[in-house]
């Protein structure tokens, strides 16, 4: 990094503001995951603001077919879900994000509000077993991945949630969560749960 100017201290402030955004943009757009705050302030100068930066890049992407979330800890470039059929058609592409059913769901929830979570945990959860291949689908998904073992007889390994999840909900963190009344209106209460239970086939 050794020249590199970060706080471009001989132009304009209104042109040093544009840069500023411009590098953001640019880290933003070539990665494919959330950019965390540390890494962002890498390219701008000390002083510079990020926050407001991220708010003039985010105002000025309205109308834009892509858009800038918060997720995951960090910020993301990525197109607006109203456009993913057009993307799909244009490139021959199968569809890039798993759909989840009720089912599905309901295990990803449970996992994400009980974890670490075993698989003998979702099924005190749902009274049966859940599907080892529907765990595999959520992990090729990148929706959980296994977490610590487990201090029980045979520490069973755990499932966790991921980034990817975060960033599929639009969760910055897990603190952000849903509390009890938004799952409800999300199809997620335990009466719910257990019908999307007792509709798999296992």
């Amino acid at each position: 990094m050794s020249g590199f100017d970060r706080d471009l201290a001989a132009l304009p402030p209104e042109q040093r503001w544009r840069e500023w955004m411009r590098r953001v943009e640019a880290v933003l757009f070539a990665s494919q995951a959330p950019v965390g705050r540390e890494a962002l302030a890498r390219v701008v100068g000390e002083g510079a603001p990020l926050e407001l930066l991220l708010d003039d890049l985010r105002v000025e992407m309205e109308g834009r077919p892509c858009e800038l979330a918060q997720v995951a800890g960090g910020w993301q470039m990525r197109t607006r879900p109203g456009f993913a059929e057009v993307i799909k058609v244009a490139a021959n592409l199968p569809e890039p994000r798993m759909e989840l059913g009720p089912f599905e769901t309901a295990v990803l929830a449970a996992i994400a509000y009980h974890q670490p979570l075993t698989r003998a945990g979702l099924a005190d959860i749902f009274g049966k077993e859940v599907p080892r291949d529907l765990l595999s689908r959520l992990r090729a998904a990148d929706l959980i991945a296994p977490g610590p073992r487990s201090p029980s007889p045979g520490a069973p390994y755990t499932y966790v949630t991921t980034q990817g999840f975060l960033a599929r909900f639009d969760l910055g963190t897990l603190d952000d969560l849903p509390d009890r009344e938004a799952l409800t209106d999300a199809g997620l209460t335990r009466e719910q749960v257990d019908e999307a239970a007792g509709g798999d086939d296992g």
